[in-house]
């Protein structure tokens, strides 16, 4: 692995930019809107910048870490990358439509990894002819501070891809954990129930916003309370994964809340657009 892409350059793309960036990478962004690299950019210079002025990194490493970034609207500057990891919003046939593109653009070698988290990374593979090299690489969000690589394997996927990208993961300095492809793999089928309950909690009266993500916070020692969370994710894409889950499994536990799909309908999709269960304007 010398050269990186990623596709997608939101908050989570973005982070993950700076993380392969950090790690020595050269690494390609692309975006088809110029107004959302910039805004990465921007996002990885003022997280960088944090850094320096608490003295955690040098000035120098931050401009090494922003040279090693080239940004582009274009998916031909992705054909000589040896991994390409997907960021873009979370539906399946944009995925996969995405994949196509770039399985005609690269190397046969290049490796494919999606960040999503719950849609089915096998659909994804189906949709290229390199099969046994495309998997779920799953970061967390902000990828720069969250340490867990979640890594997704297919039917399809060699196990010489599974072993290079695990030992690439490490390089990263991520703790990885290799998942297999069934909705939500680890992290999201464990916790969505527990976003969504909270939720249906505020939906039904039985606590007010604030008293619930204060009391996980104090009770059991989360950073964020799981309204604040679901503001940071996005509200639409925690209803995507919801109705993934949902109809994959059909359990009652991952079923979207009413509210949650009429604040989406509303447009209040969290922090992204200013105002979620809080409001950020």
């Amino acid at each position: 692995m010398k050269k990186l892409g990623v596709i997608g350059t939101g908050q989570m793309g973005a982070g993950i930019v700076q993380v392969f960036a950090q790690a020595g990478y050269d690494t390609v962004a692309v975006d088809l809107m110029p107004a959302m690299l910039e805004k990465g950019l921007k996002g990885i210079e003022k997280r960088l910048m944090g850094r320096v002025e608490k003295g955690k990194l040098a000035a120098s490493e931050k401009d090494a870490i922003l040279g090693r970034i080239k940004w582009s609207s274009k998916l031909d500057d992705l054909a000589d990358c040896d991994l390409i990891e997907e960021a873009i919003p979370e539906n399946l046939e944009l995925k996969k439509k995405t994949f196509a593109e770039l399985d005609k653009i690269c190397k046969p070698e290049t490796i494919f990894g999606s960040n999503t988290s719950g849609l089915s990374v096998t659909d994804m593979a189906v949709a290229t002819k390199r099969g046994g090299k495309v998997m779920g690489i799953h970061f967390h969000n902000p990828a720069p501070v969250m340490q867990l690589c979640e890594l997704v394997k297919t039917v399809m996927t060699d196990e010489a891809t599974i072993e290079e990208v695990k030992a690439w993961g490490k390089s990263l300095g991520k703790t990885v954990v290799v998942a297999p492809d069934v909705g939500g793999f680890i992290v999201t089928r464990l916790f969505t129930p527990f976003l969504l309950g909270a939720i249906r909690m505020l939906e039904e009266g039985i606590a007010t916003r604030d008293d619930i993500d204060i009391s996980m916070k104090q009770a059991v020692n989360h950073p964020m309370g799981p309204l604040e969370v679901v503001d940071f994710i996005g509200l639409d894409t925690e209803l995507s994964i919801a109705k993934s889950l949902y109809e994959e499994t059909k359990e009652a536990k991952y079923a979207p809340p009413v509210l949650l799909e009429k604040m989406v309908v509303a447009g209040w999709l969290g922090r992204k657009v200013g105002k979620g269960f809080y409001d950020y304007k």
